[in-house]
């Protein structure tokens, strides 16, 4: 019998616009009814986000599927941010229902940065090992009642084989443009590397538009709806995705990583940048020819 979890259907997501999250703030929240309300440019998928005044952003999850994460949030960040070495999201209050919009929402502090880049970082071996010394501090926090891999982070931190269909399906599309054969080699081997089961912290998305920076230095890390506790090899994707093969090297020094991790670290970039290559394919944007670069680091390694 099969026990590897599904994803389910796509989710259906909805519109939210700047004048609907007025009215939900002046409803629940009359205290902030005079604050004005703007988009964030490039604000996420899974959650539309918007400046409530200059200090404070609002969230609204895009589909039901991803609300999920919002009681989660709550009760766990303040929990997290004391045991780590970075600002990470404060929830200010909680909305409910209303004006037409179906799902539970949050209002953030809101955390100044620019999202990361590999032109952005001033010092990429530096860069490397604040971002493994956020997440050796995530790792160590106790996992008493944590929330396991579920549909409320995609199953993060659980099995990769949870992704086979898709990582599949992405092979094929790209059948005659990317090394296939080792492609299929690097991800069967991921596949075939067991984990201990020891069980972690870890925020299940470290990737560059939710690490920040200031000065080019890593200054906070945002969007938590992921995390959870279990298999932490998911958080090492972006050793590929964004880092330098020198900061890389550094990266896994400071966490100390098995081959066993390693291996499912780069299985999980290797599953992020084939379903990006297999949209893109033939494409001769931005995205596409990142995506194509990144999949050059992972063959690589």
């Amino acid at each position: 019998m099969n026990n590897t979890p599904h994803l389910g259907p796509v989710p259906q997501r909805i519109a939210v616009d700047a004048e609907q999250v007025r009215r939900l703030v002046a409803d629940q929240f009359p205290q902030w009814a005079g604050l004005p309300v703007q988009p964030v440019a490039n604000g996420g998928w899974d959650n539309w986000t918007f400046h409530l005044g200059n200090r404070m952003s609002v969230r609204l999850p895009s589909a039901s599927e991803y609300a999920l994460a919002v009681d989660k949030e709550h009760g766990w960040l303040p929990a997290l941010a004391p045991r780590l070495p970075l600002p990470i999201p404060a929830p200010l209050a909680k909305g409910e229902p209303g004006a037409g919009y179906p799902y539970s929402w949050s209002v953030y502090q809101w955390l100044d940065g620019e999202c990361a880049s590999a032109d952005r970082i001033a010092d990429p071996v530096r860069f490397a090992l604040d971002l493994a010394g956020f997440l050796a501090a995530l790792q160590s926090v106790d996992t008493t009642d944590g929330p396991r891999p579920g549909q409320h982070n995609w199953y993060r931190g659980g099995t990769l084989r949870t992704y086979d269909g898709e990582a599949q399906r992405a092979l094929t599309a790209l059948d005659g443009h990317v090394d296939i054969d080792l492609a299929r080699e690097i991800w069967q081997s991921a596949l075939d590397a067991r984990w201990d089961g020891v069980k972690s912290w870890f925020h299940g998305d470290v990737a560059q538009g939710n690490l920040l920076l200031i000065d080019g230095e890593l200054a906070a890390v945002i969007d938590f709806g992921t995390c959870g506790v279990g298999d932490p090899a998911c958080d090492l994707a972006i050793a590929w995705t964004l880092l330098t093969a020198d900061g890389r090297q550094a990266f896994r020094e400071r966490l100390s990583i098995d081959e066993a991790t390693w291996a499912r670290g780069r299985g999980w970039a290797l599953w992020k940048t084939l379903v990006t290559c297999s949209y893109t394919v033939g494409d001769a944007d931005e995205p596409a020819a990142n995506a194509l670069r990144i999949l050059g680091e992972i063959f690589s390694e």
